[in-house]
């Protein structure tokens, strides 16, 4: 497998995920590559990806955007300690489905438990990732960034 196919599939099934996991209308922005190391100010999940895939998937964003998901969810408002727990189960439910969508394009992933990162936080150890900004309708914007192992 290219590492080229790898991030294009995976790309597109975390599309997938987010579309199915997320109950707000969404609009999808075209990927972009990083390189540099990426810094993020409020939540981000960062959840392990192992297997023939192998890499990490963050999904950032700020507070209100996780709580405004938390709500449309579970019809009610989330904050502090329940809202970085909503937010690590985000990331495991989004990067759970992403794990079988990818599985049924004949891939084996796996992913580690999410950990969750709340304040300034800056990531790097990774040679490329890529940006996929995601605008949720009248909430904010979700950032996803898949940083993928060149030794595929």
């Amino acid at each position: 497998m290219t590492i080229t196919k790898a991030v294009t599939d995976v790309l597109n099934c975390t599309i997938h995920s987010i579309k199915s996991v997320i109950p707000i209308p969404l609009q999808i922005s075209k990927p972009s590559m990083i390189s540099n190391a990426y810094y993020h100010d409020s939540i981000a999940v960062l959840i392990g990806m192992t297997g023939d895939i192998r890499g990490r998937i963050m999904i950032d964003g700020q507070e209100h955007v996780f709580a405004q998901i938390g709500s449309a969810m579970f019809g009610m408002p989330l904050e502090g300690e329940m809202l970085e727990s909503f937010s690590g189960e985000l990331g495991n439910m989004i990067a759970g489905h992403l794990s079988t969508q990818v599985f049924q394009d004949g891939f084996s992933m796996d992913i580690t438990p999410p950990t969750v990162m709340s304040g300034n936080s800056k990531v790097s150890g990774f040679d490329k990732a890529f940006r996929l900004p995601i605008l949720l309708q009248e909430v904010g914007e979700l950032t996803i960034i898949l940083m993928v192992d060149q030794n595929i």
